[in-house]
């Protein structure tokens, strides 16, 4: 039964048209009567009718007003407009409302009963659609993108619980395979932007390429986000991250090739449940901002850059003090006091309780106290009794505050690349160790090496090259060939025997090398150095 609102000034009309047309027989009831545009639109808010017929001259708001406002407020309700006044500029307006139907005065019961059949046909037409399961599979089928976005940005943000993520995944038809996911960050730059192209263009043809590139390897869910492009990927095992990293790194350099996109790859940590995703986005964010160190058109692990960092919700600082670690970690000394003063600022608000000042000292004690040994450093400051920690700081004004905290902040930073440099020297030793032993070993090889330290290729090249100023194969071949020159000096042995000693097979390709390195042939290195030794 569908319903129906009548509105006219005059109270006789109105109750003729209800006594005399045959609302039941045609599917119709009368909700409400109103004598006024006003009236009517309250009722039209509390009974939201499928038809509302209504004159055109009332008092207060008159029908046009009305069916404007009904037709912005409510847009399926039909409206019929009946009048006394047989005039071209109402219907014209009529018509520009999309007024379903337009009848004059004085009503004819048999006419309004055409009308009324005339716009059950229609509500049915509509229902019948709206209900249809095709249709709405369609409509489905159609949203699922835009719904599947909506899920992953949810997912990346820990907004989710596990029964919301499993429900999300049965109906949005998303299935994960492997045991393992990992987040990825593609960051675009905005200002090195290729000719005839625009940021937004780069950057949709930069997701474009990654999906391609990386989404049937790896089984990534692609999506841009905050200005990136987010990947979801998919791993066998936890190790296949170095691999992942490793194809992130080509895929930068790849699309700087084809189309001149300068993009960075930032690697959040690998995680065994969906539920922990969001701290490996928080990482892979993370590791994207450290290109201002390592440098673009490259990929970024965030687990061989920042090993103790941990990127979980839980006990999260504000947003300033948040700030305040970012800088300590990438940031200038510069950018370091200018954070101190902003988080500062904050800290010092005038019109705060006395009762919040004491807890934002403690979240300030805990927060650093957190910071400090996620990154194993010692701080004697920090390690102090709470109690007396606590008291001394609430005991200090704004700018002894100020002082305490950029003291911290800047020992942290200081204890940070001390240990940064210390720990990309350790794994460069590491590696100069391993080819000192093993150079012998025909296959020894750069891949190799890094599964041994557990490290990408590309992350490794690239501070091997920085540590040492030459390649890892080139350091290789450099030791190899240090090593032959030994052998033949102070051995008898012929060239293929030493060139088998120092992990070469093909005794010419050995002396190719060799001569490439030291500009003479083995047999004539050796005379030389002989008659040196002679003289």
């Amino acid at each position: 039964m569908y319903t129906v609102l009548l509105v006219d000034d005059e109270d006789d009309v109105t109750q003729i048209i209800m006594k005399k047309v045959p609302w039941e027989d045609m599917g119709f009831s009368v909700v409400g009567l109103a004598n006024n545009g006003v009236k009517a639109l309250e009722l039209v808010e509390e009974y939201q009718p499928d038809v509302v017929m209504t004159d055109i001259r009332m008092p207060y708001m008159d029908g046009m007003e009305l069916s404007k406002r009904i037709r912005a407020e409510f847009p399926t309700t039909k409206i019929l407009l009946f009048t006394g006044f047989d005039e071209f500029e109402y219907a014209k307006e009529a018509i520009h409302l999309e007024v379903d139907e337009y009848i004059l005065k004085p009503l004819n019961c048999a006419e309004l009963t055409k009308v009324f059949q005339k716009l059950r046909e229609k509500l049915d037409t509509e229902i019948r659609e709206k209900r249809n399961v095709e249709t709405l599979q369609k409509y489905y089928t159609d949203s699922l993108p835009l719904l599947r976005v909506n899920f992953y940005t949810a997912l990346i943000e820990g907004w989710l619980t596990r029964e919301q993520i499993d429900r999300y995944l049965r109906d949005y038809q998303i299935t994960f395979t492997q045991p393992h996911v990992c987040c990825l960050v593609i960051h675009t730059s905005a200002t090195q932007i290729p000719e005839g192209m625009t940021a937004m263009l780069v950057t949709a043809s930069v997701e474009k390429q990654a999906q391609e590139y990386l989404g049937e390897k790896w089984k990534t869910k692609s999506f841009s986000y905050m200005g990136n492009t987010v990947l979801i990927a998919e791993l066998e095992k936890e190790g296949d991250v170095a691999e992942l990293t490793d194809d992130c790194d080509r895929f930068c350099r790849y699309v700087h090739r084809m189309i001149g996109a300068v993009t960075t790859a930032g690697i959040g940590k690998v995680c065994d449940s969906l539920m922990e995703l969001s701290d490996s986005y928080n990482g892979a964010r993370e590791a994207v901002s450290y290109r201002g160190i390592y440098g673009a058109i490259r990929a970024i692990n965030i687990r061989e850059i920042a090993p103790k960092e941990d990127y979980s919700s839980a006990g999260a600082p504000g947003a300033e003090l948040s700030q305040l670690f970012k800088k300590i970690r990438l940031g200038t000394e510069k950018e370091v006091t200018e954070a101190v003063d902003c988080y500062v600022e904050q800290l010092t608000i005038h019109g705060k309780s006395m009762l919040q000042h004491h807890i934002d000292i403690m979240d300030l004690i805990s927060d650093f106290y957190r910071f400090a040994a996620n990154n194993e450093i010692a701080d004697r400051e920090t390690e102090k009794d709470i109690g007396q920690l606590y008291s001394h700081l609430m005991d200090m004004d704004p700018a002894a505050l100020r002082v305490w905290i950029l003291e911290r902040s800047l020992e942290y930073r200081s204890r940070l690349i001390i240990a940064r440099n210390s720990s990309t020297r350790s794994f460069v030793q590491r590696a100069q160790e391993y080819v000192q032993n093993s150079y012998a070993d025909e296959n020894i090889s750069l891949d190799q090496v890094c599964d041994l330290l557990g490290v990408s290729n590309s992350y490794f090249s690239t501070i091997f090259k920085k540590e040492t100023g030459q390649s890892f194969v080139g350091y290789l071949t450099g030791y190899r060939m240090e090593q032959a020159a030994k052998l033949l000096i102070e051995t008898n042995e012929k060239s293929y025997i030493i060139a088998q000693k120092v992990g070469y097979t093909d005794s010419n390709y050995f002396s190719y090398v060799f001569k490439r390195h030291f500009g003479v042939a083995p047999s004539k290195y050796r005379t030389e150095h002989a008659e040196e030794a002679g003289t």
